[in-house]
């Protein structure tokens, strides 16, 4: 069993639960974990042998291209899809932030990780 995972993706995207939050956007991240076998690519060298990082960020991409209300939904999103593309993985951790959210004083970001 191995670990794959992407740290630090950053985003501008129209999330959020009030109208205004959809309309002006704001700076999000996203990490990605997924646990799988890493045996065979170890051995064998090869791309398909594993879960490609470049699947993963694009997956993130666009969803975060759409709109939710909820951070837990866009997680749900990404862990469902990445399902769809790597059935195989053992289990995927995701977290997404939302950078200075719209809480009533300061807060560098709240996250929400979301196991699937």
């Amino acid at each position: 069993m191995g670990v794959i995972a992407l740290e630090g993706l950053e985003f501008f995207a129209y999330h959020g639960y009030y109208e205004e939050e959809q309309k002006i956007g704001n700076k999000y991240s996203v990490d990605i974990t997924v646990e799988t076998s890493l045996s065979k690519a170890a051995v064998e060298d090869q791309l398909t042998e594993t879960v490609n990082y470049e699947d993963l960020y694009r997956i993130a991409a666009t969803v975060m291209s759409g709109k939710s209300r909820l951070l837990e939904h866009i997680a749900f999103q990404i862990i469902e899809e990445i399902r769809k593309l790597y059935p195989f993985v053992q289990k995927v951790v995701v977290s997404v932030s939302k950078h200075n959210p719209p809480i009533g004083g300061i807060c560098n970001r709240a996250r929400i990780t979301l196991e699937g």
